[in-house]
């Protein structure tokens, strides 16, 4: 009775944060507003949009231009409702499908070279619990857009049910999905990127550190060494699954970094329902993790109602901080960061570095 009661307490919780809709078009007759291309993958079992929750072994590749309204905010997915308007809501204004991995790769390429050679960096974002594939595909549109992001991004969609009661689901899919993005990563590791940067959240983090620890054992390191930085945001994955995870890669990616919260309520609810404590996410002790070359990043100063399990992507003053990830561990110094950084204080203990955002007193 108990579990079943924290199970609803959860649903709630993790759909009260939004309205969430579906995937729709440009109606016939009206332009598209300002669009963002985002490449995708998805081990979603279609073969066309909307891709929905069942897994397919195959992968599914292709292009989506996203229209985003001239009056977005950002931090925020202004979604289209029964008459979509792309003056006022995300919508998709042109698709394109891939037949093979070697198609997307072809197509990278292609993106990458109409931009500067500086600015030929490949984003992949992997969404996490209870997301949909117009989530995932709409996030990366939103954050790419308020970042200005100079590079090519992409989604890849693992099968999330797409409901908060579906956890044991979700989890067991995020293991399935390991191939898919081994496969994505394949790929975009032999395309002219200059750097492929992972960006993870929640769940998909799970995903991501599988896959890399995957590489690591398939000898693939061709792959593993092309990828010039990860991101984890909020990530679910319990604390001795990391350890073992990122024992076996080795040398992680550089920079790598970890987005936490101690007011994520998400995760809070996850370790109560599953009976697992100490993730990843929601770290006391950043001594926990000393060993590795880790910089983990407090944001709970900026985490301020509902259940605050992504408040990287949802506040502007920290998009601006997720904007300049390449150059992260440059900015990062003894005096707290060199002038642009968001302030906060630094801590380091052995090879981990935490930085405890602190927002600027308004005057």
């Amino acid at each position: 009775m108990k579990v079943k009661l924290l199970l609803l307490i959860a649903a709630m919780l993790l759909t009260a944060c939004s309205f969430r809709g579906g995937l729709a078009r440009v109606p016939v007759g009206l332009e598209p507003a300002t669009e963002r291309s985002i490449f995708f993958a998805t081990t979603r079992q279609t073969d066309r949009l909307p891709f929905g929750s069942l897994r397919s072994r195959d992968s599914v590749y292709g292009l989506v231009d996203v229209s985003i309204p001239p009056n977005h905010k950002a931090g925020k997915i202004e979604w289209p409702n029964a008459n979509p308007d792309p003056q006022k809501h995300f919508l998709l204004a042109n698709t394109e499908a891939y037949q093979s991995g070697a198609d997307l790769r072809a197509n990278i390429n292609r993106a990458l070279a109409a931009k500067k050679p500086k600015n030929r960096d490949v984003i992949i974002f992997v969404h996490g619990f209870n997301n949909r594939f117009s989530d995932g595909l709409y996030r990366i549109a939103q954050m790419s857009h308020d970042l200005n992001l100079p590079g090519v991004a992409m989604t890849y969609s693992w099968p999330s049910a797409g409901n908060p009661l579906n956890y044991a689901y979700d989890r067991d899919s995020a293991l399935f999905a390991r191939d898919g993005l081994r496969r994505l990563i394949n790929e975009v590791t032999k395309s002219n990127a200059r750097n492929v940067l992972l960006v993870a959240h929640s769940l998909g983090s799970l995903v991501t550190m599988e896959t890399l620890r995957e590489l690591r054992v398939s000898g693939n390191t061709r792959a593993l060494n092309r990828i010039g930085g990860v991101v984890l945001m909020s990530p679910d994955i319990d604390l001795d699954v990391f350890k073992s995870q990122a024992d076996t890669i080795g040398k992680l990616p550089d920079p790598f970094i970890v987005f936490s919260s101690k007011k994520d309520r998400a995760l809070r609810l996850i370790e109560r329902v599953t009976g697992q404590k100490n993730r990843l996410g929601l770290l006391e002790d950043v001594s926990e993790i000393a060993e590795y070359d880790i910089t983990y990043i407090d944001v709970t100063a900026y985490s301020e109602g509902g259940i605050n399990h992504f408040p990287t992507a949802k506040s502007p003053a920290l998009l601006k901080l997720l904007g300049q990830v390449p150059d992260l561990e440059r900015a990062l110094s003894a005096d707290g960061g060199r002038p642009g950084l968001l302030p906060g204080t630094v801590l380091t203990v052995q090879n981990a570095t935490t930085l405890i955002l602190s927002p600027v007193a308004s005057r």
